[in-house]
């Protein structure tokens, strides 16, 4: 199963609730995929494994997948298109 990667600094509140919306907006496309929450130290060790990556903070490098906005998931503010480009990066 594609994994999709939520990171916030402690990987508690933002990253879990964005996953929790990730997750459930996926089933209801009816895409599958393993979204889970990590805190931002972590990051690189889950990554290897993930098909996206949505990021709560401001990326400080370059990742070898697809990076979206968390925050849109957060503000509904650009979901639609952030959760397209999760969608896509799945397929």
């Amino acid at each position: 199963m594609k994994r999709v990667i939520v990171a916030c600094g402690s990987g508690v509140a933002t990253s879990q609730t964005v996953a929790s919306k990730v997750q459930r907006l996926l089933k209801e496309k009816n895409v599958p995929a393993q979204v889970d929450a990590v805190d931002i130290k972590s990051l690189d060790m889950y990554v290897k494994n993930a098909s996206v990556y949505i990021a709560i903070t401001k990326p400080e490098k370059e990742y070898a997948i697809p990076v979206c906005n968390g925050i849109a998931f957060l503000t509904g503010v650009g979901m639609d298109k952030e959760l397209q480009k999760v969608i896509d990066a799945l397929r």
